[in-house]
């Protein structure tokens, strides 16, 4: 398929358009910038890495005039959708239906120049922290505002491809790990014990759903030939559904071996729980992905914090 992509600068983006073509799919991404001019030197590379095997086009954004010329003169049999407004995504004070508009801006429009090419759906991603998504406790309320402005994007998805005719399918996604990504968990995990330092799991008995990144591109690359030419379907791959505290053990036993470290680990005592206890996928993403090699996936992400931290590169 010929497929437009947005978000392939983010950490899962950089994945899945180097999964879509290895499957043999061609992608047209669009960017902001070109590589060169983001500062982030993690997220330049990964538009590197990107713009490596697909056709970049730097510029335009979902919904915009540009945008809409690049649909009507593609001839594109699917829209990737991963892009959205993330600005402050952390805050309470989350502007989600700015967002809102941000992420489906002009998309009517975009649906008919879809169409009008011979164009065959959208695929939309979703995150495991929209209310109503996967399985998990307190009845799967949103996690944050933009927890919701996600819902809402996917609600007005849906509204209009279905007026349009035009088939939908919404890719859910967990809490991915591994090689580009941004500083977060397993990041600061990986970062502490190559200094020789002893990190904590502040809250440990959280149960999410961790899923290593080759693994989850690997699945949406295979979703992609799911997404109707009319109608709706949605896939909610999982990795490792378990306690936080649980997923940091298997990580540094993972990386023990690898990096030849101890790679220990302080399990604090959770006492606040701010956010819902438990949040997962409910499809195990391995079933689906035949040939994918767990213990490569451990090696790859061991090899790439040794050597940044070999480098002394920001990470």
């Amino acid at each position: 398929m010929k497929i437009l992509f947005t978000g392939g600068s983010s950490f899962t983006g950089m994945w899945f358009i180097r999964e879509l073509t290895a499957a043999g799919h061609e992608v047209v991404a669009v960017f902001r910038l070109p590589a060169v001019a983001y500062d982030d030197p993690v997220r330049r590379r990964r538009v590197e890495l990107a713009t490596e095997v697909c056709r970049a086009v730097h510029g335009p954004s979902f919904g915009d005039e540009a945008f809409l010329k690049l649909v009507a003169e593609g001839g594109f049999d699917l829209i990737a959708h991963h892009a959205a407004d993330v600005t402050n995504y952390k805050s309470p004070d989350f502007d989600a239906v700015g967002a809102l508009a941000n992420n489906t801006r002009n998309l009517s429009a975009v649906l008919k120049a879809l169409k009008a090419g011979g164009g065959r759906g959208i695929l939309l991603s979703g995150s495991a922290f929209e209310g109503g998504e996967g399985a998990g406790s307190q009845g799967l309320p949103h996690f944050s505002p933009y927890g919701l402005s996600k819902a809402l994007t996917a609600e007005v998805f849906r509204y209009e491809c279905g007026r349009a005719g035009v088939g939908l399918g919404k890719f859910v996604i967990p809490n991915p790990f591994g090689p580009y990504e941004e500083p977060r968990f397993t990041a600061y995990l990986l970062k502490n014990w190559l200094a020789g330092n002893t990190p904590n799991c502040s809250s440990p008995a959280y149960v999410r759903d961790n899923i290593h990144v080759s693994l989850l591109a690997g699945a949406y690359a295979r979703f992609t030939d799911r997404v109707p030419s009319e109608g709706f379907v949605r896939y909610n791959p999982s990795g490792y559904a378990e306690s936080q505290g649980a997923f940091t053990l298997r990580l540094a036993e993972a990386m023990r071996p690898r990096l030849g470290l101890p790679c220990p680990v302080e399990l604090k005592k959770q006492i606040d729980f701010p956010e819902p206890r438990v949040r997962i996928n409910t499809e195990p993403a391995e079933v689906d992905v035949p040939g994918w090699d767990e213990s490569a996936a451990w090696d790859a992400m061991a090899r790439y914090y040794q050597e940044l931290h070999d480098s002394g590169a920001p990470r």
